[in-house]
Formats: structure tokens, sequence, C-alpha cells
């Protein structure tokens, strides 16, 4: 198992030859958001298409990218060496190598999780694998890879899988399983697309879950009605928040609640591509509407929930990247409500916000040559 000690010598030791590849500083710059505040910004290394990131225990990194390599990068992001043994991925459109988690008690039983899209009868469909981060020789290493759990049915089309992951206070594991831009999916019992479901973390259904009389998918299930989801935290209070792409307009933050349903294709505050209206939330009670609606949209994609301490005026906020809007919002819950605060214009499409070990923020921009990006506050030292 790669225990902390041993991702320490890999983070620090040039052990694997042609395998590693180094990334120079680049100079740091400031962003000022539309209230006034600042940030530095430390452009820190350079990826295909990074797609989500997760911290080790000794402060490196994991960080996949969409085309199906998942890397391990040093504590400062100066270094990165190919993980073995990702399984092949369905990659074009949004398709490809998706989030990647740490197993709560990671520490112990080397278990990493990743999101992917895969091929199969009927097309395409998010899955889910475990795996043992190993070393083998000199090279970090996936072994006993394992499907846990798969969207249901695959369809073609190669958009909203959603497939981010992350682990409640009491180690269960929640999934945000997009309707994969099929609408009619994510109010039906026998899919289990369009919706936030909550699994044990070896991927069966947790025996608690809200619609257990309904057949064995939408025991999986623990909220309905959802588009594409790709941004999930929880608060430290345990509430579970997750964001979710409108159609063109009516980008959400939802505060997800068991057994509701949060309406799509139904009502949305947007409206469809093609210009034709979709009754607004409020026509409708019976569905849970949205904390935070946004039009124009943001296009959210990674969230994080500040815990940490250095930046005081984050904490218990919500940070969310911004893939149209090219920013870093800022918004704030107060119990069962949210609002958003402020917005960095950080100049790039934002995909991924990740809080490190030491309270700094990073983030992921999109695309071809996409920056890793330290955020710490003005005038911090290091």
């Amino acid at each position: 198992m790669l225990t902390s000690q041993t991702f320490g010598k890999i983070a620090g030791a040039p052990l694997f030859g042609a395998l590693l590849f180094t990334v120079p500083a680049a100079a740091q710059t400031t962003v000022e958001s539309d209230k006034g505040s600042t940030i530095r910004v430390q452009p820190v290394a350079t990826f295909d298409e990074p797609w989500a990131m997760t911290f080790m225990p000794d402060g490196s990194m994991l960080v996949t990218e969409k085309a199906g390599t998942l890397m391990h990068v040093s504590a400062d992001g100066s270094e990165k060496t190919p993980v073995a043994g990702v399984p092949a991925v369905a990659y074009g459109g949004q398709g490809g190598l998706g989030d990647v988690v740490l197993h709560p008690d990671f520490a112990e039983n080397g278990f990493v999780y990743l999101s992917f899209a895969e091929e199969g009868e009927g097309g395409q469909g998010a899955a889910i694998a475990r795996a043992k981060l190993v070393t083998a020789g000199d090279r970090p290493t996936l072994e006993g890879v394992k499907v846990v759990w798969r969207q249901v049915p695959k369809v073609s089309g190669m958009g909203h899988y959603s497939h981010r992951i992350a682990f409640s206070p009491d180690g269960k594991m929640f999934v945000t399983s997009g309707e994969r831009q099929e609408k009619t999916p994510a109010q039906a019992m026998d899919t289990n697309l369009g919706k936030v479901l909550r699994l044990e973390d070896d991927g069966t259904a947790a025996s608690d879950n809200p619609w257990q009389d309904d057949g064995e998918i939408a025991k999986q299930f623990w909220t309905i009605g959802n588009r594409n989801m790709l941004g999930i935290d929880f608060a430290a209070d345990g509430k579970l928040w997750v964001h979710e792409m409108g159609p063109k307009g009516g980008d959400e933050l939802n505060l997800i609640e068991k057994g509701e349903n949060y309406g799509w294709p139904v009502v949305s505050n947007g409206v469809n591509y093609s210009g034709s209206p979709i009754p607004d939330h409020d026509t409708r009670p019976e569905f849970n509407k949205p904390e935070i609606s946004w039009t124009p949209v943001i296009a959210p994609a990674g969230f994080v929930i500040y815990d940490g301490e250095m930046f005081p005026d984050f904490k218990g906020d919500g940070l969310i990247g911004g893939l149209k809007s090219q920013a870093l919002v800022h918004v704030s819950f107060d119990g069962s409500t949210a609002r958003e605060v402020e917005r960095f214009d950080m100049g790039n499409r934002i995909r991924e916000v990740e809080q490190g070990p030491d309270g700094a923020l990073w983030l992921l921009e999109d695309g071809s040559g996409g920056r890793l990006l330290k955020l710490t506050p003005e005038g911090a030292d290091g």
C-alpha cells in the first residue's frame, strides 16, 4: 500500500526516470473580485484536459485528465507521474476520465475511486471503479480494479454524465448521475439517470434509502429529478449541497434532501435550447426548488465547502468553479438558504476546485493546457 511515508518519497525523489515530468514555476498574479476582495494566484503545473483532483495524506495530489490519464503530482506541483492501471475510458464530448476520490479510510485500505465514461451495449454510460493504489517497482499502480457502479442504461451521445463522488460523514458514497441529455429519465424509477445516489463503499445501494419499494435500481436513489451535477460537497453541519447545470439559463445550487424531487425536466428556471419555455419552479411547489438560480448561467463545475483557516472570510462557505463564467464563485450558507457573495474573474474556464491540507485553494482550468492554480490570500507568506 502507498502510505504517507511512501508518497513522500515518491513526491520528492526522481524515482521514475522517463515517467517523471517537471514543470517550471510560473509568475504569481492577483485577482480581485467584483466586491473588491483580492486573492493571490500561483500557476504551478499544466495538464491536458484536467477534470478532477484530490489530495493524498502527504499533500501530494492525484489529478485526472479526461483522455484517460491519472497523474500523481508532487505537493508543489513541480513533478507529475502517470499512474498505471487506469481502466479504459470512452473519450469524447463530455466523456472520459472524471472524478478521483480517496476512501475515508484510505490510510488503512489504500482504496481510490475513479469515475469514467465507458462503452457498452447501447452506447456509453458513467461507471465508478474502486482500486488499491500501490507501488509496483518505481511507479504507482492501481491494482484490483473493480467497477462497483454503473449508469443504467447506456445511451448514445456523450454528454451529462455528471459522475461526481463524495463520501458523507458516516461513510456513505454519494454519486451524481446525470440524465445524459435524455431529460425524461430523471423522473423514471427504472433508470438511475438524473439522480443523486447514496451507496455503500462497495457500490451497493444503502438499505435505508427512500425508494425501497420501487424496484432494485430505485433502491440506489437519494433524490430524483436532477439534470447535470458537476459539484457535490458536505458542509460541517452535515448538509449536502449539489450544483446543477440548467438548460438555457437556470443553473442551480440545491440543498439535497432525502426523498426529494428536484423537478427536471418538468420545471426549470431556464428554457430549452430551442427557446421553448419550461415552467418555473415556482409554478410547481411539489418540486424542490433551488436555493440559488443563475441566469445568465455560470456553468458550474467543481465545488468545495471551505473549512480551513487560511481564508477566514471563506470559512463555512462554498467555492464554485465556473466554465462559461470563467470565474470562481463564492457563495455563503445560512442554514438551508444560500446566496452568492462575490465572483472572481479567473480569465479561463474553471473545471475543478479543491482545498489543500494547509487551507490553500487549488483550481484546475479546463481544456488542453489547463493549469493547476494555487490560491492564497494576498500578502500571505509562502
